[in-house]
């Protein structure tokens, strides 16, 4: 899926995650558009009404409002017309269970949000390119986190 253009989706219920997201899109070399939810329930939604124009990929945060980003993985993995989505998700925390977890349900790639713009803006241009170069495809376990 290496493209010019990616259309996202961010599930974020914290608007300064947000905002530094979107700001970070602005300064990398990826052409983007970007779309919104802020909570789980929002999210499912959003894509079950968007079912014919899916974004490329949908950056997932764990910690949300409703419904959380996991019983989103699941229900996401779990719906024939969605289950091809790539997600990768983008959270505070960094707990080895919940990552191994999340490897399982067959999330695309982790990224623990860093609290730095440069790195943020690093991470995100990496995660893309990675991501796009491998079709999206989920990597080996020990490739799963992605660093700034």
């Amino acid at each position: 899926m290496n493209k010019e253009h990616y259309y996202l989706l961010l599930a974020d219920d914290d608007e300064d995650d947000c905002l530094f997201f979107k700001e970070a899109l602005d300064e990398i070399t990826v052409g983007t558009t970007l779309s919104m939810v802020h909570d789980g329930v929002q999210l499912m939604n959003y894509l079950k009404t968007n079912i014919s124009n899916l974004p490329d990929v949908l950056f997932l945060d764990l910690n949300m409002p409703r419904k959380n980003g996991l019983e989103c993985l699941d229900e996401i993995k779990n719906d024939e017309k969605l289950k091809a989505l790539p997600i990768i998700i983008f959270s505070t925390s960094l707990d080895g269970e919940i990552v191994d977890k999340l490897y399982q349900k067959d999330a695309s790639f982790y990224i623990r949000k860093p609290g730095e713009f440069s790195k943020l803006k690093n991470v995100i241009e990496k995660a893309l390119t990675i991501a796009s170069e491998n079709n999206f495809k989920q990597p080996e376990r020990a490739n799963f986190i992605l660093q700034p």
